[in-house]
């Protein structure tokens, strides 16, 4: 796959709590949103990519590994946090994406999400960890009610922050053309599906991933964004 990535502090904090993961082999992308409001955000999610770095290096991707892989990271938080007093109170979302070819394979915890974009449709493959994703599950918000909602920063699951964590792990395919997305809340929480939708339309991987940037700062800016955009490389079939 090929990918552009951006990260950005956005306009209003003076921290970038949020990291990626890249990795070669096997193909590999995530990114982590450290938890805002807490003590070192920043730590929290830089820890965590080396820590699925680690545990994928190498290795062919399966569910099984990926729902390790994320369940010793979260214990690998929760030792830290142990050690050290400053880290006390510290978490992140985590959104890894694993290329299989024909297909992607996603392990989520958290607000963070996985797009997939084709023909021109963009599809959601994570659903949000959060008291304002499951009010609209229920139906008792609409979508455009959530992206202003005052608690839809608020998290139901994420890494570093209790013994156990539930980890999602689905599989959706993919095809030459694809593109995928993987962004923390800073992106996603201020740009509509239907703007990112749009952004996603230039031919080129970099203009897109320059338009989506400057979306999320054009609407305020108000998070840290961070955002791997990834293209399956090939001929689209006839």
């Amino acid at each position: 796959m090929r990918c552009a990535l951006r990260t950005h502090v956005g306009k209003v904090r003076q921290i970038n709590e949020d990291s990626a993961l890249m990795l070669l082999l096997p193909a590999a992308f995530g990114v982590a949103d450290g938890m805002g409001g807490h003590k070192a955000g920043d730590v929290a999610s830089a820890l965590a990519v080396e820590s699925i770095k680690k545990r994928l290096l190498g290795r062919k991707p399966h569910a099984v590994l990926l729902q390790s892989a994320m369940q010793e990271t979260n214990i690998v938080l929760l030792q830290r946090a142990k050690e050290d007093p400053k880290c006390q109170g510290m978490g992140t979302t985590f959104t890894l994406l694993c290329d299989m070819g024909s297909s992607a394979l996603i392990a989520h915890v958290g607000d963070s999400r996985c797009y997939r974009y084709r023909d021109d449709v963009l599809f959601q493959c994570t659903q949000d960890h959060s008291m304002v994703g499951e009010m609209t599950r229920l139906g008792v918000l609409t979508p455009e009610e959530a992206q202003a909602h005052p608690y839809r920063n608020v998290v139901t699951r994420a890494l570093g922050t209790a013994g156990h964590v539930e980890v999602d792990v689905v599989e959706v395919d993919s095809k030459p053309g694809d593109r995928f997305l993987l962004c923390t809340d800073g992106l996603c929480g201020m740009v509509s599906d239907e703007e990112i939708a749009e952004k996603l339309r230039h031919e080129n991987i970099e203009t897109a991933a320059d338009a989506l940037l400057a979306a999320a700062l054009d609407a305020g800016g108000t998070d840290n964004i961070t955002f791997l955009l990834l293209e399956h490389k090939g001929e689209v079939e006839a």
